[in-house]
């Protein structure tokens, strides 16, 4: 019986600690009004099916993909194929997700479906960087 008490309360004292381990990071208030400014713009391009906005808003090359290395890749091979209606109006409802790994770089997440749709924070504002498989 005593044994059964001490995994009861080892049990009790580490739920707390994985829920608080496993709990969403939260950006600093100024990257997230700067991130809102941009996430407002980026939605904006995406509502008039702006493929040239989206693009200007954009680094490139793509973290995954240095096959597109100018604006007019991006708008004929990766807008096309990525930013269909039902996924730019996923991006406008869906909500960002913030996270800072290991390395310090500051970036959010808005997952769609199986796609993953990263926007990091750069030199130059923030840009969306990436579009990754939502596993």
């Amino acid at each position: 019986m005593k044994l059964l008490l001490k995994l009861a309360l080892a049990v009790t004292l580490l739920c707390p600690a994985a829920a608080f381990a496993q709990a969403p990071k939260k950006a600093p208030p100024e990257l997230q009004k700067e991130f809102d400014v941009f996430i407002a713009k980026f939605r904006a391009a995406l509502k008039a099916n702006d493929s040239a906005a989206v693009a200007a808003m954009t680094k490139l090359p793509l973290e995954t993909d240095d096959s597109v290395r100018d604006a007019a890749q991006f708008r004929a091979k990766t807008y096309k194929q990525h930013f269909t209606a039902k996924t730019r109006a996923c991006l406008q409802r869906s909500k960002p997700v913030y996270d800072r790994p290991p390395d310090n770089s500051e970036y959010y997440a808005i997952f769609c479906d199986d796609s993953i749709f990263m926007f990091a924070k750069t030199p130059d504002g923030f840009r969306f960087t990436d579009i990754g498989v939502n596993d």
